[in-house]
């Protein structure tokens, strides 16, 4: 099928996710397999659970496919919007699997894999890139506490107990690394001003 000229495969990522809104079956087939793989990956990154990812990159499509009609474009490409939407259910999936804490000095290795992973590829995009960079960039123990509340969910008393530190201490590191986040993520970029 051509659409406006174009075979199925080379139309702009809009169109193939405004065929999904309208139930156009080859449109929906092409717009899962334009994104399958990086869905996939985003899902298995953060749950390190293939099967469990592939579940996650199901419940992905069919909320794109019940929500494509309200994707704003001026709030992001169609790729960060799925893999926004993929990242979440499997964020909720972590958190409703309620795992065996992770020990402390495990995490040093998880922030490592935060910032270099299949994921890093499957979330291209400039502001992803750009946030596990800074997270990267922020002093380890910091870096720890955001990632234990953010990605883990935990409370700074969690974390206080985990980390053997003072909850007064956890939320500050907490509180410094969000203002590390905010202010080098809303500087601008360098070479943006070349």
């Amino acid at each position: 099928m051509k659409c406006s000229g174009l075979p199925v495969g080379r139309l702009p990522d809009e169109a193939l996710l405004s065929g999904l809104a309208t139930g156009d079956p080859e449109l929906a087939v092409a717009f899962v397999r334009r994104f399958q793989h990086t869905v996939f990956g985003v899902a298995v990154a953060v749950l390190g659970d293939p099967q469990l990812a592939e579940d996650i990159a199901q419940q992905t499509f069919e909320r794109a496919w019940r929500h494509a009609q309200i994707y704003d474009s001026r709030r992001g490409s169609v790729t960060t919007w799925l893999t926004t939407i993929a990242h979440n259910l499997a964020i909720d999936a972590v958190r409703s699997r309620r795992p065996e804490p992770l020990a402390p000095e495990d995490l040093d290795a998880l922030l490592g894999v935060v910032t270099q992973t299949p994921e890093q590829f499957a979330l291209a995009d400039e502001a992803s890139s750009r946030l596990r960079a800074a997270v990267a960039r922020l002093p380890r123990e910091q870096g720890r506490a955001l990632v234990m509340a953010g990605i883990y969910g935990m409370t700074a008393q969690q974390i206080a107990d985990k980390e053997k530190i003072p909850l007064g201490t956890a939320k500050t590191r907490i509180r410094t690394a969000m203002g590390r986040l905010r202010t080098t993520l809303t500087s601008p970029k360098r070479g943006d001003d070349v």
